[in-house]
């Protein structure tokens, strides 16, 4: 599955990535926005070690597993949250938006979408189109993410997003969209990188905290950022 992104999905990985340098060059950021399981590329996308310092994560509590899973799905599809989330969020024109959603068909990818780029902001999403297409959109606009996504990224995961069939039975497990969605992350990353390093300059990154001297570097590499960046704190 890994290969198949790899080999399919190099130019939109690209158009994502330089999207993103553009608007980070500009003096903007790069968003990462999602809810239930595929918050955790936004997790990854964010200061970690190696990681890019302008990336401003975008999450929600109740869009969240960790404080009521069964509700974080009902909150998912609830017309209006998507507004209300990313009005906190620091949005700007210019700026470029990661949206990850393994079916698409869900009210918040869709309408944070929409927000994103009626503010116009460059909206990239991570889904699996194989699985969007079969199923009906949730969302009040009747469309699913990737037909309201400037820049389309299919991190391939089969249908029921798993990689393995319990013998004997129909039941999926191995969840697919994960690999799929890191690997499309740190792929856009490294990316975003090289065309910092095309133009003779250094990216913005992270070293890690647990290094010598990874406490000072990353007080300075952050500086820059912690004005719009309400995470950096």
């Amino acid at each position: 599955m890994l290969a198949q992104i790899e080999q399919e999905e190099g130019a939109a990985m690209d158009a994502a990535a330089r999207a993103a340098y553009a608007s980070i060059d500009g003096g903007g950021l790069l968003h990462v926005f999602s809810t239930g399981h595929s918050h955790m590329i936004v997790e990854e996308m964010f200061y970690r070690s190696g990681g890019l310092v302008p990336v401003n994560p975008i999450l929600s509590d109740e869009l969240m597993l960790h404080t009521g899973a069964i509700t974080s799905t009902h909150m998912e599809r609830m017309p209006g949250k998507a507004a209300e989330v990313l009005g906190k969020a620091g949005l700007r024109a210019g700026d470029t938006i990661l949206i990850s959603s393994n079916t698409g068909i869900n009210t918040v990818p869709v309408e944070a979408a929409l927000y994103a780029k009626e503010r116009g902001l460059t909206v990239v999403c991570v889904t699996s189109k194989k699985i969007s297409r079969t199923l009906a959109s949730r969302a009040p606009e009747g469309k699913r993410l990737y037909e309201v996504s400037d820049i389309v990224i299919d991190n391939h995961a089969p249908r029921g997003d798993g990689l393995l069939t319990i013998p004997g039975t129909q039941q999926i497990t191995g969840g697919a969209s994960t690999f799929g969605s890191l690997f499309i992350a740190q792929r856009i990353v490294l990316k975003i990188e090289n065309l910092y390093l095309a133009q003779g300059r250094m990216p913005p990154v992270l070293c890690s905290a647990n290094l010598p001297g990874g406490d000072e570097y990353n007080t300075s590499a952050v500086a820059a950022y912690q004005g719009r960046i309400k995470a950096l704190c």
